[in-house]
C-alpha cells in the first residue's frame, strides 16, 4: 500500500504542467519571505524537492526563488531542516547556482558543508570548484576554533580530489599530506571534555578529560585511532576519523608515482629509527598510514564488549590491508614488513565465517605480493575458493564483493591460481542464489571460467543452474528444520515437503552431492539427470528457480560466443526438450533449440560436418514428431507454440546445410496444419497460435523449394554484421530479401494452396 502511494505521489510530481509549477514556486516566495516559519513553508518546500528529484533532467525555477532559497541556506540563524530542503531544491534545478553561491563562502561549518555539496554537484569543469578548493585549503592551514571548517573539511576534499584529482597542486598536495600525517597519527590521548548538569542547585560543569580505552575497556595505552572508545571526542580525534576514511583514496590519487631505491632506504631505515620526520610528505603519509593500519590489526584482536564495535573491528581490518595493499605496491620494501602482520591475520581469521568478507582483501594482497615476498599463497586461494561460496552462498553483499575481486583479477587468476578454473561449481552458487543481482557480473566473468579441460562440464553445470538453485534451497530449509520436527515441513507446502524428504534420502545423496560439488572434475554430468528432474519437479514454480532458468539462455549465448565447441549439446537435447513444462523451462528450451540452429555450421566451427549436423536434425526431428503426434484422446500439448515454431525453423536452417535432409523437414512441416487443428490443439492454444505454426510452416516449405535461397535467409553469412551487408546493393541483405519476395510472388506455385 505505501508504494502504491508513493509511486502514485512520484507520477504526481513528474505530470506537473509549467504554469502550475511556476504558481507553486511563487507561493513558497512569499511563503520564505515571512518572519516565522511555518509548518506549510516545510511542506512546500518538501513537495518542490520531489518535484525537481522525480525526473531525470533539471527543472527551471524562477530566478528570484533560488536567489532566495540561496540567501536562506547562507542564513546562520535559520532551521537546519530548511537548509537541507534548500540545498537539496538547488542541487536538482536549473540555472546553475555556482557562481553565487562561491562569491562568498561562509566559515560556518554546517553553511559550508550544504554550499559545497551544491557546488560539486553543479560544477562543470575545475574552474567552477577553484574557488571552493582554495577556501578550504586556507582554513586547514589556519588553526580553526571547535565547530568551524575544519572538520568538515576533509569529506569534502575528498569528493572534489576524486571528481577534479588534477584541481591541487604538488605544494597544496605536500600541504595537505603534512596534516593528514599530524591528525592520523597525533591525535589528542584524553577524551574530549563534556558537560555535565552539576545538580539543581549548580549550574553546569565541565567534566575532567578521562582517558580512552581499547574497545574491550582497558585503557588505552598507544596512539588514537578509529577503534578507540570514549565518551566524547576532541576535534583533533574527528580529524583523525575523517583522515583514516579518506587516506585511501589520498593515496589511490596521489601517491601513484612509485618510489625511487633512494626512498626506499629511507623508508626501510624509517621503519627502525626516529628518521621518518626527514622524509618528504608524501613518503612521511606513506609511512604513518602503515602504522596505523598495523595498529589497527592489532586493535581488531580484542574482545569487543559491544556487537557494533566488532563490526566496527571487521570494517577497519578490510579497509587496514586495502590500504596496506596500495602502499607496498607504491613501496615495496614495505611487503617484507607487512607479510608477517597478515599472515598472523589470515591465520586469526580463516576459520571463521563471519570475518569472510575480510578475507577477500586478504587475497587480494597475497595476489598482489606473494612473489616479491617468495610466500606460497595457494593454501589461502584454495580456502577461499572452497569453502566461501559453499557455505556463505546465501550473503548477498559477499556474493557481490567475491565476484567483483574474481572480475578485478581474472586474468592474473587464470595464470597464477590452479584451482580458479575449477571452483565454477561453487561461484556458480553466487548466481543461483542471488540471480538477479549478478547477471551482468557473470555475463564478463564466465569467459574466464572456461577452460579446455572442463569447457563441456562448465556446459552442463550452466544448463543445470535451476537444478542447483533448488538443491541450494532445499540445503538451507534442510539445516534449518530436523527430520523430527515434521508439522514444521509441512508448513512449507506439500511440494516442498516431498521435495526435503527427497534430499534427506539416502539413496538420492549422489545426486545431491555431485549438483552441490565444491569443484570442477568429478565428471561432465551425471547419468540419472533425469530422475534429478523429477525429484526437483515440485521446485520448478519457485522464484529462485524461475529467475535461473532465465538466466540460462543469457549465459549460454555468453558460452558459445567463447567456446566453439558445441558437440556435447547434443547429449544435453533430449533432456532439455522433455523434462518439465513449466513456462519458463519452456523458455529455457526454446532459446536452446535456437542455439543449434544458428551455431551449428561450419562457419563457427569447421567440425560441424554433415554427420553432426544430421545426428542433431534426427534428435529435434523425434522431438518434433513426438509433439506433432496428437490424437483426439490424447491430452493437449505442454509446449508453448513458441516453441513449436523454432523448432520448425531450426530443422529447415538444419536441411539447408545439409540438403539431403530437405524432404524429411518437408515431411514434417507438411502434418503442422493437420497438428495445429486437431481437436486438442485447438482447445489449448487460440486462434492467433494455431496461425502462426501453420503461417511458419507455409514460409518454410516454400523457402526450401528454393534450397540455395533459403539458405541465403535461413543461414545468412557470419559476415552479416558488417557494414557491406547493408550498404552494398550487390550484397546488402534487404536487397536480397526483396529478391526472393519478388520470386515468391512471381510462382504462384509456390504459394500454398
Amino acid at each position: 500500500m505505501y508504494a502504491a502511494a508513493t509511486e502514485s505521489l512520484i507520477k504526481q510530481a513528474r505530470e506537473i504542467k509549467e504554469e502550475e509549477l511556476q504558481r507553486f514556486c511563487g507561493r513558497i516566495f512569499k511563503l520564505l519571505h515571512t518572519k516565522d516559519i511555518s509548518g506549510d513553508t516545510v511542506d512546500s518546500l518538501q513537495r518542490l524537492n520531489l518535484i525537481v528529484s522525480a525526473t531525470k533532467y533539471a527543472r527551471e525555477l524562477p530566478s528570484d526563488l533560488v536567489m532566495k532559497l540561496q540567501t536562506v541556506l547562507r542564513s546562520s540563524s535559520c532551521p537546519e531542516q530548511l537548509q537541507v530542503l534548500c540545498s537539496s531544491i538547488i542541487r536538482e534545478s536549473f540555472p546553475p547556482s555556482v557562481h553565487s553561491l562561491c562569491s562568498d563562502l561562509s566559515h560556518d561549518s554546517r553553511i559550508f558543508s550544504y554550499v559545497a555539496s551544491v557546488v560539486l554537484t553543479q560544477a562543470g569543469n575545475k574552474e567552477d570548484v577553484m574557488p571552493l578548493c582554495h577556501h578550504l585549503l586556507k582554513s586547514l592551514e589556519s588553526r580553526l576554533s571547535d565547530g568551524q571548517i575544519s572538520r568538515h573539511a576533509l569529506p569534502i576534499l575528498s569528493k572534489m580530489i576524486t571528481v577534479y584529482p588534477e584541481i591541487l597542486t604538488d605544494d597544496q598536495v605536500n600541504l595537505v599530506s603534512r596534516k593528514l600525517v599530524d591528525w592520523l597519527r597525533y591525535a589528542s590521548m584524553q577524551q574530549g571534555a563534556s558537560m555535565s548538569s552539576g545538580g539543581f542547585f549548580s549550574g553546569p560543569r565541565t567534566r575532567q578529560p578521562a582517558p580512552l580505552t581499547e574497545v574491550d575497556g582497558v585503557v588505552m595505552g598507544n596512539f588514537f585511532t578509529v577503534l578507540c572508545v570514549g565518551q566524547s571526542y576532541t576535534e583533533d580525534q574527528w580529524m583523525n576519523m575523517h583522515t583514516f576514511s579518506m587516506i585511501k583514496s589520498w593515496l589511490l590519487t596521489y601517491d601513484t608515482d612509485g618510489t625511487t631505491n633512494t626512498e626506499s632506504v629511507m623508508s626501510m631505515v624509517s621503519a627502525t629509527s626516529s628518521s621518518s620526520r626527514l622524509l618528504p610528505p608524501k613518503e612521511r603519509l606513506r609511512e604513518k598510514a602503515f602504522e596505523y593500519c598495523q595498529r589497527l590489526i592489532e586493535q581488531s584482536d580484542r574482545k569487543a564488549l559491544k556487537k557494533t564495535d566488532t563490526e566496527l573491528q571487521k570494517a577497519c581490518i578490510v579497509e587496514s590491508v586495502s590500504i596496506m595493499d596500495i602502499i607496498c605496491g607504491e613501496d615495496p620494501s614495505y611487503v617484507y614488513r607487512a607479510f608477517p602482520c597478515i599472515k598472523a591475520l589470515y591465520g586469526r581469521l580463516n576459520g571463521d565465517l563471519t570475518y569472510a568478507r575480510a578475507l577477500l582483501p586478504i587475497a587480494q594482497f597475497y595476489l598482489n605480493h606473494s612473489e616479491t615476498a617468495a610466500v606460497d599463497s595457494e593454501a589461502v586461494f584454495c580456502q577461499l575458493f572452497s569453502h566461501c561460496p559453499a557455505e556463505q552462498f546465501n550473503e548477498p553483499m559477499l556474493a557481490f564483493e567475491f565476484v567483483q575481486f574474481c572480475l578485478l583479477n581474472a586474468s592474473v587468476l587464470q595464470d597464477r591460481v590452479a584451482n580458479y578454473r575449477q571452483s565454477f561449481p561453487n561461484l556458480l552458487k553466487f548466481l543461483a542464489w542471488n540471480s538477479s543481482g549478478l547477471i551482468a557480473e557473470f555475463v564478463e566473468l564466465l569467459p574466464s571460467l572456461i577452460a579446455p579441460d572442463t569447457a563441456i562440464e562448465l556446459l552442463h553445470t550452466i544448463l543445470d543452474l535451476p537444478c542447483l538453485a533448488a538443491a541450494l534451497d532445499l540445503q538451507q530449509r534442510s539445516a534449518c528444520y530436523h527430520a523430527s520436527d515434521r508439522p514444521t515441513w509441512d508448513q512449507q507446502g506439500e511440494k516442498v515437503a516431498a521435495c526435503l524428504d527427497a534430499f534427506r534420502q539416502p539413496f538420492y545423496r549422489g545426486l545431491f552431492l555431485y549438483i552441490l560439488r565444491p569443484e570442477a572434475g568429478t565428471g561432465d554430468t551425471i547419468d540419472r539427470l533425469k530422475m534429478l528432474h523429477e525429484i526437483l519437479a515440485d521446485m520448478a514454480e519457485s522464484p529462485r528457480v524461475v529467475r535461473c532458468a532465465q538466466v540460462v539462455p543469457v549465459l549460454l549465448h555468453v558460452y558459445f560466443n567463447t567456446v566453439t565447441q558445441v558437440r556435447v549439446t547434443n547429449e544435453r537435447s533430449g533432456h532439455l526438450i522433455a523434462h518439465t513444462t513449466s513456462e519458463v523451462n519452456c523458455d529455457c528450451k526454446r532459446h536452446h533449440v535456437w542455439v543449434i540452429g544458428e551455431h551449428l555450421s561450419v562457419s563457427y566451427d569447421p567440425r560441424c560436418r554433415v554427420e553432426l549436423i544430421t545426428s542433431f536434425f534426427e534428435s529435434l526431428e523425434a522431438v518434433l514428431f513426438e509433439i506433432t503426434q496428437v490424437r483426439q484422446s490424447a491430452s493437449p500439448p505442454r509446449f508453448s507454440p513458441r516453441l513449436i515454431t523454432v523448432l520448425m525453423t531450426t530443422l529447415a536452417k538444419l536441411a539447408t546445410r545439409s540438403q539431403d535432409l530437405i524432404p524429411r523437414v518437408s515431411l514434417c512441416l507438411s502434418k503442422m496444419r493437420t497438428f495445429a487443428h486437431s481437436a486438442p490443439v485447438m482447445v489449448c492454444y487460440s486462434e492467433e497460435d494455431t496461425e502462426e505454426i501453420i503461417t511458419r510452416a507455409h514460409e518454410l516449405i516454400n523457402l526450401l523449394k528454393l534450397p540455395n535461397v533459403a539458405q541465403f535467409v535461413l543461414a545468412p553469412s557470419a559476415r552479416g554484421d558488417g557494414p557491406r551487408w547493408h550498404r552494398d546493393t550487390n550484397a546488402s541483405l534487404p536487397q536480397g530479401m526483396r529478391a526472393v519476395s519478388g520470386l515468391l510472388h512471381r510462382h504462384s506455385s509456390f504459394l500454398p494452396t
